[in-house]
């Protein structure tokens, strides 16, 4: 068995596409996944499976259309790709560090590994605003100055020039995703 986090995009945001976590974690726990927990409304669920990543990211999209009648784009993780996440961000120079700027970091996790000549389309943004990225492989990290809500770095703009499905969490949530993983508790 391996534990494997999804993270779902754009559910539970501004009372639109509504699922309750109770509801997803019964639905995950249907589909034969163990050990299901979820943190957060935004659509995060750490379980165990012994089925392979993109096949359990098909199987829980095609069950959540089935039950909601809407499109959910389920992005999965294995712990060990979590863990190295967390510990490779290029924004955090040291932990105390972090601190000072852990409000301004966000993590975009990509379905796919982006095109060398989409990762330059993206690039093109850089001089027209203060926020910074990195992407590496299938993530990005993402530095904003101001509010993630008014950054041009959004969701949509990294799937629309990275031509991949893409889901946006803040450091603190991945700060915590990855506690749970590591925990043993799960």
């Amino acid at each position: 068995m391996q534990k494997y986090i999804s993270i779902l995009r754009g559910i539970n945001v501004g009372g639109k596409r509504k699922i309750l976590m109770k509801d997803l974690k019964v639905l995950y726990q249907n589909l034969g996944f163990e050990h299901v927990e979820t943190y957060i409304q935004s659509g995060n669920v750490i379980f165990n499976s012994s089925l392979d990543k993109n096949k359990i990211s098909t199987q829980i999209e095609k069950a959540i259309f089935e039950k909601y009648n809407f499109e959910v784009p389920v992005i999965i993780r294995t712990k060990e790709e979590l863990i190295n996440i967390r510990s490779s961000n290029p924004f955090i120079e040291s932990e105390s560090k972090k601190q000072e700027i852990i409000n301004s970091l966000h993590l975009t996790f990509l379905e796919e590994i982006p095109t060398i000549q989409n990762i330059e389309k993206a690039k093109e943004i850089e001089s027209k605003t203060d926020d910074k990225f990195e992407i590496v492989g299938n993530t990005i990290f993402v530095f904003c100055e101001g509010k993630y809500h008014t950054s041009k770095l959004t969701n949509n703009f990294f799937e629309k020039k990275l031509k991949t499905k893409a889901t946006t969490r803040n450091w603190k949530t991945i700060e915590k995703l990855t506690e749970l993983m590591i925990s043993d508790k799960l």
